[in-house]
């Protein structure tokens, strides 16, 4: 039915038919490697070791972004700051970067941002949740088209961050089963980013990454268009924001687009790309997720029901006025009640 994929396997889970696995392959590695080196990292040197940051220079460091991003400045937290200037210098990793090149290297982060729109981005949820005839939508028809697409993506309710770890990170659900055939990329990658942006804002003092979980049963078929996209905004806009990835049950699929990727990878983040089996991902999960056992999702074979927070889109209602089905504005009040009460129990 699809050109993407076939049913073959036993257990009617997706299969590359090798005609088409050829398609994707040729498409991504069309693309230059170069362009998807890690926007902070040095892949030879070792990110474990750090130098002292003093005061001071996070305050010059501060007020450099204030002055060339005004807008979007507060985005990143000092922990985030410091956690990339007080890395090794790649021309002699015995010492500390130089604050230009940390601020280079910051910089380049906040120029992604900024061409891609991700400052704005929550205000086009905002936008998509009220009435197409509020003064902005009919001022603005090209700017509502964007919100609504953006709405549209995230009502598939196949991304979403709910609960902390133990050491307070963030946790991203990906529900594989759930993610369109044929996606707007564009659309789907604003999801990403305006998820993502929720879910770093939330994070309670000190943290300065998250963790990643995929119910990888069915996935779709892979997209190659949308995955190169994606791992852009991974390197470009998220660097180090990705403590690991996990995805469980292996599929053919699944395998396929990681060889398809992990050529394309900065060393550091294929590190933390684990697959993992229904077994596997539990007992990681079991010593991970905050309430342990307890927050281990029905899908996993856990008593955690995410659906009733995050239900499909065909049982979803409306949030607003608009056209948004998603529960956005509640994930983030749960994300951060989660963090006051993380934070709450350190003291």
């Amino acid at each position: 039915m699809m050109n993407w994929l076939g049913y073959g396997s036993e257990e009617g889970t997706p299969e590359l038919t090798s005609e088409d696995a050829k398609k994707a392959a040729a498409v991504v590695g069309a693309e230059n490697g170069d362009e998807f080196k890690d926007a902070l990292e040095d892949d030879d040197v070792d990110a474990s070791k750090t130098f002292e940051v003093s005061a001071e220079e996070l305050t010059i460091i501060r007020k450099e972004l204030e002055t060339q991003f005004p807008d979007d400045c507060t985005y990143l937290s000092d922990a985030y700051i410091l956690s990339v200037a007080s890395k090794p210098y790649s021309k002699d990793p015995t010492k500390r970067r130089p604050l230009e090149y940390s601020m280079e290297k910051l910089t380049n982060v906040m120029e992604w941002r900024a061409q891609e729109g991700a400052p704005e981005m929550e205000a086009l949820v905002k936008l998509a949740n009220g009435p197409e005839d509020a003064p902005e939508a009919v001022e603005k028809p090209e700017k509502l088209a964007k919100a609504k697409a953006l709405a549209t993506a995230l009502n598939y309710a196949g991304l979403y961050f709910h609960g902390l770890t133990k050491d307070g990170r963030p946790v991203l659900w990906v529900r594989t089963n759930r993610m369109p055939w044929y996606p707007d990329v564009d659309a789907q990658c604003n999801a990403l980013i305006t998820l993502a942006d929720a879910g770093i804002r939330a994070m309670p003092e000190g943290v300065t990454d998250f963790i990643c979980i995929s119910d990888s049963s069915y996935p779709p078929p892979p997209n190659p268009t949308f995955l190169i996209k994606l791992l852009k905004a991974l390197v470009k806009g998220y660097p180090d924001r990705l403590k690991t990835l996990w995805s469980a049950p292996v599929s053919s699929v699944i395998q396929f687009v990681m060889n398809l990727l992990l050529p394309l990878m900065p060393g550091r983040l294929a590190s933390k790309v684990v697959l993992l089996d229904l077994d596997g991902v539990r007992d990681k999960l079991k010593d991970t997720l905050m309430n342990g056992e307890e927050d281990i999702p029905t899908f996993f074979g856990g008593p955690c029901e995410h659906d009733k927070f995050f239900p499909e889109e065909a049982s979803a209602e409306n949030q607003g006025k608009g056209n948004l089905k998603f529960d956005y504005f509640g994930m983030v009040e749960r994300l951060v009640q989660a963090r006051k009460e993380f934070e709450a129990s350190k003291k």
